[in-house]
């Protein structure tokens, strides 16, 4: 099984490339268009009623700057993606960011840092652009 630790309604369309597979843990009703790549060295977390369009790339893996210290084994940061979430196509997810819950990412965003909930947030880097008002709790 590619997902191993998924919940219910995952449905993945190919090509879709995962480094391992066991540490992405998500909730119900997640959705991966075409092309997605997830680099799971650290644990992905994805909550319930996450959308992905296509070539989205969440990567936990990290290096350091300096050439030496990049020759030991890799290392990452782990990612978590709040519930209802929409990833737009071609966003770049780096190490260690949080996405909250109801958040909506903007397509070819690069996300950085955390974003809270419902909030709207685009750009390289992303940057929240503004609040998503009324947001209902499932």
């Amino acid at each position: 099984k590619l997902l191993p630790k998924a919940g219910k309604n995952i449905y993945i369309e190919p090509p879709f490339h995962a480094d391992y597979g066991y540490n992405i843990i998500t909730g119900d009703n997640v959705y991966f268009n075409v092309n997605c790549v997830v680099l799971d060295v650290c644990e992905v977390k994805i909550g319930n009623n996450v959308f992905f369009a296509p070539a989205v790339q969440v990567y936990t893996a990290t290096h350091p700057l300096d050439a030496l210290l990049r020759r030991s084994k890799e290392n990452g940061k782990p990612i978590t993606i709040g519930d209802d979430c929409w990833i737009g196509g071609g966003t770049v997810i780096c190490p260690g960011v949080t996405i909250g819950n109801r958040c909506v990412i903007g397509a070819g965003s690069v996300v950085t840092r955390n974003i809270p909930d419902d909030s709207l947030a685009v750009g390289n880097p992303a940057r929240v652009i503004r609040k998503i008002e009324n947001s209902r709790e499932a």
